[in-house]
């Protein structure tokens, strides 16, 4: 298509040229130029040729008055170039203060005035100059103002200023604002606390391809958990909830943040309930454990459900674990240590201990009670525990003996 056009302009450019050199042939025409008291005649086909003529000779004479300047300014561009390459080179390397001279003098070149003033303010924000960073950033004045408000929220962020990062990235001169805009206004909400903002910038982030999908995919995580825990009510925790993915309703930290928050909220049926679906779809040992902490109620139902999946899982600490702090919320403490007993047989970490600790200090047995503390302290950090006095072998072979776990198709699991 612009082939023809082309082509067409030409043809009528033809023609018309060739209209008037027809009438110029027929009618030359008469010129006539009095200056200084002279007199000057020509026809207008000369007259025409010696206008062009005198045209061109201003054009040649122009081009070289204007040499020596158009040299300078490709010899300073070419300058500002290789000060840009050497500086952001010396960003690299780490060497701050070349770096940020190299970016200040390639600066000096308005097309790299941005980059240049940005790359030094890094510079310098890196070797701890906050003050020279400002001055970099306030250079740049108002010509580029989403490159310049990215920077300031960038370092806003830093100083854990996320109010400051979010109004500069809310100001109108800044929007639309590019990608890595996007994300720092992302982290800027969550940072204070707005997370399910945070979470509805997802699409946009997505749409953009601002962040690998991995990283997406971290921050959806973080954010919807965060979202959940924010919640203020009942009814915004619930919308919060069914607005997530599929797969999100299954992910242990979302599934958490959900139960704890609606505990909190005194929504006990729904925070139990949240944990059984999802442990019932995919074992995680840290829900495992959560079901135990959880201040709701239902003792009596939470521990027909516990054990039901102690049938499955009987090597699992976090769920002996669970099993005991039910039935020492039911008064039960026999059973209760009975059940820590065999979590620590299984590995299980300092809450066990400390749980022990509790039950025995209850129970009035301080001496007990005393030693799984300390134990417990010693497992937090790592270090050998001391065993119990009292247990025998045969108890401690109890301990350590469990029921061989299968899949659903009858294929013994492998321990982890």
């Amino acid at each position: 298509m612009n082939l023809f056009r082309n082509v067409l302009f030409w043809i009528v450019l033809a023609l018309v040229g060739a209209l008037i050199a027809q009438l110029l042939v027929q009618d030359p025409g008469y010129v006539l130029v009095r200056y200084g008291g002279n007199d000057y005649t020509t026809n207008v086909p000369k007259a025409i040729a010696l206008l062009l003529l005198a045209l061109a000779v201003l054009w040649v004479l122009w081009k070289l008055a204007s040499l020596p300047f158009v040299a300078m300014r490709r010899h300073r561009r070419r300058q500002s170039r290789a000060r840009l390459i050497d500086g952001f080179d010396a960003v690299h390397r780490g060497e701050w203060s070349r770096a940020e001279k190299l970016l200040e003098q390639a600066a000096q070149e308005r097309d790299a005035l941005a980059v240049g003033r940005i790359g030094a303010a890094r510079a310098a924000w890196a070797r701890g100059d906050e003050a020279a960073a400002r001055a970099h950033l306030t250079a740049i004045g108002t010509d580029h103002p989403a490159s310049r408000a990215i920077a300031d929220a960038e370092f806003a962020l830093t100083q854990n200023r996320a109010a400051d990062a979010l109004s500069i990235l809310d100001a109108p001169s800044a929007t639309p604002l590019p990608p890595r805009g996007l994300v720092l206004r992302g982290e800027a909400l969550a940072a204070l606390g707005r997370s399910g903002e945070a979470y509805g910038t997802l699409g946009a982030l997505r749409q953009q391809q601002a962040l690998s999908n991995e990283r997406l995919s971290t921050l959806e995580a973080q954010w919807a958990a965060a979202s959940l825990r924010e919640a203020a009510d009942a009814n915004v925790l619930a919308d919060r909830w069914e607005a997530l993915p599929k797969p999100l309703r299954s992910d242990p930290a979302a599934v958490a943040a959900y139960a704890e928050r609606a505990a909190a909220l005194r929504w006990d049926e729904a925070a139990a309930k949240s944990v059984e679906q999802a442990l019932d779809a995919r074992w995680d040992e840290s829900l495992a454990a959560l079901y135990g902490r959880l201040p709701v109620g239902r003792l009596d139902a939470r521990r027909a459900v516990a054990e039901r999946w102690l049938q499955a899982h009987p090597a699992s600490p976090a769920l002996l674990l669970t099993l005991a702090r039910l039935a020492r919320a039911q008064g039960q403490w026999p059973q209760a240590e009975q059940y820590l007993h065999r979590a620590l047989a299984q590995g299980a970490n300092s809450e066990a201990w400390e749980e022990l600790g509790s039950g025995f200090a209850q129970a009035g047995e301080e001496k007990l009670a005393r030693l799984c503390y300390a134990n417990a302290l010693a497992a937090a950090r790592g270090e050998a525990t001391q065993p119990l006095p009292g247990r025998d072998l045969r108890q401690t072979i109890f301990d350590e003996a469990v029921v061989e776990e299968r899949d659903e198709h009858g294929v013994p699991r492998l321990r982890g």
